[in-house]
């Protein structure tokens, strides 16, 4: 039997309702209303309470933790007893009521927690994937499957141990992650005894017992309710002893109280605030009194409290009978039951609750961004590190067309540390093809590329640490005059700080020589350098290999699973291996169409895109850096690695909408990254790097492309003259 009629919208808080239970209930098990003659012992329902963390912290751990599972979850609740005349106690639901540890299982003990004011109860939640499964559930039975658990409790004698579990609840419930509602719908499973229980007398304490007596009570009560050990016990005993004392005990002292002579009273921590009727603990331990202590009398405390006192006024004493229940000792019998909560209506249906209107912009800003991550890791990726890739730093070389639609990337695989290094400003041809722009920019001048990057990415994610540095690269074949020296070397230099603190450095500057510093600088430092480069139908998108170690051609690799260092050869290039000549000035002398990255319009997104992908394959990978270029597959063949396979290189060709996968070893006489241009680089520092600048053939020397080249050009061939073809050649 699923649940009955459309949910009805509700609030989060309890309603205020005061609907006193007999012994009937609706075909769900709900609450019945109704009136009953005075001799009927009638009690005043649970109300629950839910505050806006729960949902908060529920909403997590589906995302995070449960996720496809709809296993039943253990969860705990808290309360207090009634401490004013006109409010009601409420059973609550906090943050902390759900566990914190990724197996699903509470943190919270029900035995001794000693917090006076958080008394807990637990219970058991049971969230649907779907709306329809929620509205499918069999609540009949899940009410009969929670009273069977405190029926055993009851029998057993764990219910004396641990007097809470008498409290135990129920919470179904649905989350919509997309418009952050919560359907919901609580369960209070009390035993139904049959015929019901009546009462001879139900009065305030004062108005029973002298002024002694009353202050013995009141003393004894505080002794239990100051103790840490007992504090958050909500079910207890009053013994007065034979000599005249009054003793707070365990409720597990039944039998040996009563041995040790005296009159027993059991208590109870009462919710209710109602003055003629107790509230809804006491049906259940009215339920033990008859299977457990075999009792056709009971008197009982509802312990109610007034400035962390015993109210004496409203606490009640109240004088039950209790009907023989022979079927009750039949093998495998289970009691009826009633319990679920009626919504703000007075109707035996669920609530809805919805939070995004309450919401901070902010936070319902960075939970939506990373929606689409999170629910990756149900189905498709569970290997998904997001710890990672949301601590993880990048460093964006250029905020131009790439630039951009880099950092779009990056903030949807859950990046959120993006730094850009830019020297333009945007001007009114940019806004149409670098997404991160609008016309707003280009006016006064246009903005700083840089600032107005970062504060775009903050205006989608408002969560996002992004931050612009204002700076130009200095660059091989442009020299510099004594009046730019200072500015160079502090340009340079702040440039190695950057590389230095980021984690990964994306080469996306519109020409070939400003890449040729923070390429050396990232192979010195061994960092993730990803490479993104545009022709006007084609593009190239590489990751460059580690950094040169100790000799030249080779590589230190540390592996997490042997835990030990070995050497290997034929590490990958980076973007100037393939090179003969060192970088030079490629703006001077130039037409406009020559100067500007003039492209096909889609080209720099699909690059970026490759690039983003590329970075975020590398992050997953054991190795990082260190990690060996997969080759080419087919579409149809599998690869071990979830998010498929890292290369080193891709090469596209939108005209003939194709692209190729290509390995390309480190070159020995690289003028960036081989061991003899990073050797010197920390040997003479920035000197090295103005000497670069100005001195055009000081790589191509440095490194012995000059004598490779010159050797080239002077080598002779040897024609065979006695050929075939000898007389026409």
């Amino acid at each position: 039997m699923g649940i009955t009629g459309p949910s009805e919208s509700g609030p989060s808080t309890p309603s205020g309702s005061h609907g006193l239970d007999v012994e009937e209930a609706t075909g769900d098990g709900a609450v019945k209303e109704r009136t009953s003659s005075s001799s009927k012992l009638m009690f005043a329902p649970w109300q629950s309470a839910v505050d806006e963390g729960f949902w908060h912290r529920l909403a997590s751990f589906k995302l995070e933790t449960q996720r496809l599972a709809e296993h039943p979850v253990a969860i705990s609740g808290f309360f207090a007893p009634c401490s004013h005349p006109q409010i009601p106690s409420h059973l609550q639901l906090m943050e902390e009521s759900l566990p914190a540890d990724p197996g699903g299982q509470s943190t919270v003990s029900f035995a001794v927690q000693g917090n006076r004011n958080k008394c807990p109860v637990p219970g058991t939640l049971y969230n649907s994937n779907t709306l329809e499964g929620f509205t499918g559930l069999d609540t009949p039975s899940l009410l009969k499957s929670t009273t069977q658990q405190i029926w055993e409790d009851i029998q057993s004698g764990r219910a004396e141990e641990t007097s809470n579990l008498l409290n135990r609840f129920l919470l179904i419930s649905f989350a919509d992650l997309k418009k952050w509602s919560f359907s919901y719908w609580f369960a209070f499973p009390a035993i139904v005894i049959t015929p019901p229980v009546t009462k001879s007398s139900c009065r305030p304490v004062s108005e029973i017992f002298d002024e002694k007596e009353s202050s013995a009570i009141r003393e004894a009560c505080s002794e239990w309710r100051g103790t840490p050990a007992t504090a958050s016990s909500s079910f207890f005993l009053l013994h007065f002893t034979s000599e005249g004392a009054v003793i707070a005990r365990p409720i597990k002292d039944w039998k040996l109280a009563h041995e040790e002579g005296g009159t027993v009273i059991a208590a109870f921590y009462d919710p209710c605030n109602i003055s003629t009727n107790p509230g809804w603990p006491l049906r259940n331990l009215l339920a033990l009194g008859v299977a457990r202590w075999e009792v056709n009398e009971l008197r009982v405390l509802c312990y109610r409290e007034k400035r962390g006192f015993i109210d004496l006024q409203l606490s009640l004493i109240v004088d039950v009978q209790l009907p023989e229940l022979p079927d009750w000792k039949a093998p495998g019998f289970v009691p009826k039951s009633v319990g679920w909560e009626l919504n703000s209506r007075g109707k035996a249906r669920p609530r809805i609750v919805h939070l995004a209107a309450t919401m901070d912009p902010q936070r319902a800003a960075n939970e939506a961004a990373d929606l689409n991550l999170k629910l990756m890791r149900w189905r498709l990726l569970p290997s998904l590190d997001l710890p990672t890739l949301s601590t993880t730093k990048c460093l964006l070389l250029g905020a131009g067309t790439l630039g951009c639609q880099v950092a779009r990337g990056l903030l949807a695989w859950g990046i959120r540390h993006i730094t850009f290094v830019d020297y333009g400003k945007v001007a009114m041809s940019n806004p149409c093809r670098q997404s991160l722009y609008n016309v707003e920019d280009c006016l006064s001048g246009g903005r700083l590329k840089v600032d107005a990057a970062a504060d775009s990415l903050k205006r989608i994610i408002p969560g996002v640490e992004a931050s612009g540095v204002f700076m130009s690269i200095p660059m091989p074949g442009h020299s510099v005059s004594p009046g730019e020296l200072d500015q160079v070397l502090a340009d340079s230099s702040r440039l190695k700080a950057l590389v230095d603190e980021h984690d990964v450095v994306f080469l996306l500057t519109d020409t070939r020589e400003s890449r040729w510093l923070p390429t050396l600088l990232c192979a010195e430092a061994n960092k993730v350098a990803i490479n993104a480069a545009l022709g006007f139908d084609t593009y190239l998108v590489m990751r460059h290999g580690a950094g040169p170690v100790g000799i030249q051609g080779e590589s230190s690799v540390t592996t997490e699973a042997e835990g030990s260092v070995q050497a290997r050869s034929g590490r990958l290039g980076c973007y100037f291996c393939n090179d003969v000549v060192a970088p030079l000035d490629s703006t001077a002398n130039r037409t406009l169409d020559q100067q500007c990255t003039v492209t096909r319009p889609g080209l720099a997104p699909i690059a970026a895109a490759l690039a983003v992908e590329l970075a975020v394959n590398l992050l997953h990978h054991p190795l990082r850096i260190n990690a060996p270029a997969d080759p080419a597959v087919s579409i149809t063949d599998t690869t071990a690695e979830p998010l498929g396979i890292l290369p080193h290189q891709v090469r596209g060709f939108v005209a003939h909408f194709s692209q190729m996968v290509v390995v390309g070893s480190a070159f020995d006489k690289c003028t960036a990254c081989s061991s003899t241009v990073v050797e010197e680089f920390r040997r003479r520092g920035m000197e090295f790097v103005i000497e670069v600048l100005n001195r055009p053939n000081y790589l191509e020397d440095l490194t012995g492309l000059t004598e490779m080249v010159a050797a080239t050009q002077d080598m002779s061939l040897d024609w065979d003259d006695e050929g075939e073809f000898a007389d026409e050649v």
